[in-house]
């Protein structure tokens, strides 16, 4: 059984960093994908970014240039590195494995969620 385990969220002022973290258990299969998203208060989930195993990213165009999503393949976890923060950052973000390669940065194509882990960034 797939688990996935996010933290690293807190309350962080505009400009500011956070490093997010996804622990992942359980087996997904040769050639699978992982991502991110995000949901505001009042909002639909969005995708952040995705990393399929040939490490091929995407990303959302609201997180260009300021997020930037890796894994530690020996630990089995998934990152997701936040500079320069803006309010509208403000989510909470989940870790989300799909178990084939090409899964668009959607939703509906993931399979395994985490409970999330709250991005407050303030102005």
């Amino acid at each position: 059984q797939v688990q996935l385990v996010e933290s690293g969220g807190g309350s962080v002022q505009a400009g500011g960093s956070l490093k997010l973290s996804c622990a992942v258990s359980g087996y997904l299969g040769g050639r699978y994908c992982m991502a991110w998203f995000r949901q505001a208060p009042g909002k639909e989930r969005e995708g952040v970014a995705r990393l399929p195993t040939d490490d091929i990213t995407t990303y959302d165009d609201s997180v260009k240039g300021r997020f930037t999503i890796s894994k530690d393949n020996a630990k089995n976890n998934l990152y997701l590195d936040m500079n320069n923060l803006k309010p509208e950052d403000t989510a909470m973000y989940y870790c989300a494995a799909c178990t084939w390669i090409d899964c668009p940065l959607q939703g509906r194509f993931y399979t395994y969620w985490g409970q999330g882990t709250q991005v407050t960034v303030s102005s």
